[in-house]
Parts: C-alpha cells; sequence; structure tokens
C-alpha cells in the first residue's frame, strides 16, 4: 500500500493539483456557507480512530451527530461501530480485498460524499497521498490537513484548503483536535496557528457488551481453557501489525514473562492473543510455554468478542499497536511497550495505561514526516526493555486490582 501510495498517489496529486489551480483561476473555490456537513477520513490503523475521539466530539458540537460521517475500510470500521460516536450508517466503507473492489468501491464512496452534499472534510491520515486525492476528489468545500511545507514531509500536492503544519510534538489526540478546531481559522493564515494545544480530558467512551455477548464469551474462554471455572485472567498479546513489525518485542520474552506470571500466581490464567492469520504462530508460542494454564486465542474470537474478553480480563500486556487503544474501551489494565514510536504521540490515553520505553538515541525512528519508515534492521529499542521490570510492573498493578477487588467484596458484605 505504501508503494502504490507513492509511485501512483504522486502523479496522480501532481496532476489533480494542476486541476485545482485551474479552478482557483476560474474563481471556484469559495468559503461562503460554514461547515455543515463533516467527513472524517482515516482508511488504516483503527487504534488511531480511538485518539480521535475528543476530535469527534468537537466536530459533533459545531455541526450534530447526525452530519458527521467516517470514510475507512472495510475491515477497519469494527472500531468506529464499537465506539458509538457516528451512526452506523453515516460510517463509508471501502472494501480493499482486492484492486477491482478497491476501485470500485471507492468511486461508489466519492458518488455516495458528493451525493449527501458533504462541504467539509478532514484527512487524519496526515501524509498519504489517496486521502488527500480522496477529499479533493469529494468536491468538499472545506478539506482539512497537513501539508509538506517547504518539504517538511511527504509531497501530496496542493489539495487542501486548510493546510496545516504537522507538529511532531504534539499527541495524536491533540493534532486530530486541532484538525477539527482549523475550521474556525480562515484559510489564509494557515499554518500560522495561534492556538494553545490542550490535551483534553475526555476519555473515551465505554464499550458495553450485551449479556447475551457476555454469556458467549465466557462459554468460549471455558471451552478454549479446558477449565470448568472463571479464574482471573492476563492476556498477553505478543504480535503487531505487519505496518511496522519493528513494534514486536522478543517473542522469548513474552514467553518468560508468561511463565513467572504462571509460577508467581497459582490461580491466573495466561491467555496469548492475535489476529486469525496468527494463530497458528501463537499457538506454537502457547507451547514453549509449556502450562495447561496458557491458552490461545488467536483466531479464536471477533474483534468485537475480543474487546468483551478486556472486559473480562484483568491486565493486558502488548506491544505499540491496536489493542493498546482498543482496551482504553474497557476496563482492563494495560502495559503498553513502545520502540520505533514515541509514548508521547501515541500512548492511549487513559491512566490505566502503564507505558514502557527505553528512550534511547535512535528513538523513535519513524513518524509522520518520514512516510513510517525506518532504515533499522535490529529494534534494540524493544530488546532494551527487560522481563524484570515488565514483570514487577504487571504484578504491581494486578495486585493493586485484586486489593481493589477484594475491599470492594467487603464493604457489599
Amino acid at each position: 500500500m505504501r508503494q502504490v501510495d507513492k509511485w501512483v498517489g504522486v502523479p496522480v496529486c501532481v496532476a489533480l493539483t494542476v486541476v485545482r489551480r485551474l479552478l482557483s483561476c476560474l474563481g471556484q473555490e469559495t468559503f461562503k456557507e460554514p461547515p455543515r456537513r463533516i467527513l472524517f477520513v482515516k482508511l488504516v490503523e483503527q487504534g488511531s480512530n480511538v485518539l480521535a475521539c475528543s476530535a469527534i466530539r468537537k466536530a459533533t458540537e459545531l455541526v450534530g451527530r447526525e452530519n458527521i460521517y467516517f470514510l475507512v475500510f472495510e475491515e477497519n470500521r469494527f472500531i468506529l461501530d464499537a465506539m458509538g460516536l457516528i451512526l452506523c450508517q453515516n460510517i463509508i466503507s471501502i472494501r480493499s480485498d482486492g484492486l477491482v473492489r478497491l476501485v470500485f468501491d471507492t468511486l461508489k464512496a466519492i458518488r455516495r460524499i458528493r451525493d449527501l452534499g458533504i462541504n467539509t472534510a478532514i484527512d487524519l491520515e496526515f501524509f498519504a497521498r489517496s486521502s488527500a486525492a480522496l477529499l479533493f476528489l469529494s468536491k468538499a468545500r472545506y478539506r482539512v490537513g497537513f501539508h509538506a511545507f517547504g518539504g517538511e514531509g511527504p509531497y501530496r500536492g496542493d489539495l487542501l484548503t486548510h493546510r496545516l503544519r504537522f507538529n511532531p510534538y504534539l499527541h495524536t489526540a491533540q493534532t486530530f483536535s486541532m484538525l477539527v478546531e482549523a475550521l474556525t481559522v480562515e484559510p489564509q493564515r494557515l499554518p500560522t496557528f495561534n492556538r494553545e494545544p490542550v490535551l483534553a480530558e475526555d476519555a473515551p467512551p465505554t464499550f458495553r457488551p450485551t449479556e447475551s455477548e457476555e454469556g458467549q464469551v465466557k462459554a468460549l474462554l471455558h471451552e478454549v481453557s479446558r477449565s470448568a471455572r472463571f479464574q482471573p485472567l492476563i492476556l498477553l498479546n505478543p504480535n503487531c501489525s505487519d505496518l511496522l513489525p519493528l513494534r514486536r518485542w522478543p517473542t522469548e520474552r513474552y514467553v518468560e514473562l508468561a511463565r513467572r506470571l504462571l509460577d508467581k500466581y497459582p490461580d491466573v490464567r495466561v491467555a496469548m492473543t492475535g489476529g486469525p492469520s496468527e494463530g497458528s504462530a501463537v499457538a506454537t508460542i502457547v507451547g514453549q510455554v509449556g502450562s495447561e494454564r496458557c491458552f490461545n486465542l488467536a483466531g479464536h474470537t471477533t474483534l468485537r468478542q475480543l474487546l468483551v474478553i478486556y472486559g473480562l480480563a484483568e491486565m493486558l500486556v502488548t506491544n505499540d499497536s491496536g489493542p493498546a487503544h482498543f482496551a482504553a474501551l474497557t476496563s482492563i489494565d494495560v502495559v503498553t511497550l513502545f520502540g520505533p514510536e514515541s509514548p508521547r504521540l501515541f500512548a492511549a490515553h487513559t491512566p490505566r495505561n502503564h507505558v514502557f520505553w527505553a528512550g534511547i538515541a535512535c528513538s523513535p525512528c519513524v513518524s509522520a514526516l518520514n512516510g513510517r519508515t525506518s532504515a533499522c534492521q535490529d529494534n534494540v529499542c524493544m530488546q532494551r526493555i527487560a522481563v524484570d521490570d515488565v514483570f514487577a510492573q504487571v504484578c504491581r498493578v494486578y495486585e493493586t486490582r485484586m486489593s481493589g477487588q477484594t475491599s470492594s467484596q467487603s464493604q457489599v458484605a
């Protein structure tokens, strides 16, 4: 997808920029009407959509919930449905499992956006050429996003009306909110943005499963764990998305962590999670742990069922990836391991998120400004995170949760 975005996206953005300049000369770019219907564009990375909660709420205050729309790849819409901030019928999805479907659904989405009369589009993809082109082709009057001023960031033409400079020192939640706030600034004054960035204190929405869903998931856990009773559950997510494999903590450390947790807490079960394609790899890791109290959930659940499991479990240890953000919608405590990206920009915004980051001289090495790429072949930043430290943190948080539950039960009694 990166290669397509580069080799196809660049000439497309050049051509569309020429078209935009011609239209501007003809006086067809005006801002007489206020934002009426707002479209967010975030095709990939479901976890980032959780960080967009504050931005979505700001936009809702401007035009009302019924006038907020979202464009996303079909496989990534799950988290939008789970958050419930956007009406289901207002989520426009594009299938990406094949070139023909991708082209057909993209054209269909553009047609629908035009038919809906959406006059404002906000690009949450930072410097993707595909999203910039989609914003322009949507015919939205207001098009907000990041521009590569002076070559600072990947080139993607000049297709936006509200062009902002990407600030690599702001948390992503702040960045997304800033894109909405830019609608209140005259386009010609940008990229100067005389506002003090504030990290919103509003928490992500809470995911609430139905009683039926919770019952089904409990039955699934009993079946997969081969246990008749429900025991305290600690989850380990040893994988990360293929988008950035450098974010992976060494597998053998997850194995060691699982063994130590099982030895320390005889009443605890440990489950390894992952996507359907990771089932066999995770099964191998579970086998290396060598305990009947460790079992494999990868490929056994839908993403929605995984959210239900987060609500039932006590702890999650994960690489910097989508699950760390999904978990923010539930009551679980999360230990997130960062390396090639900075938690100052991407950490889940919740007090239940406990971060590890070695902060060595070459880290972070990937950002929106370099197209999320890295020359690194050896993720020392992840290897510097010791099992001893992660184990100690998990124990502290787990025991705090257990003591809190005991106190609550005593008060009820």
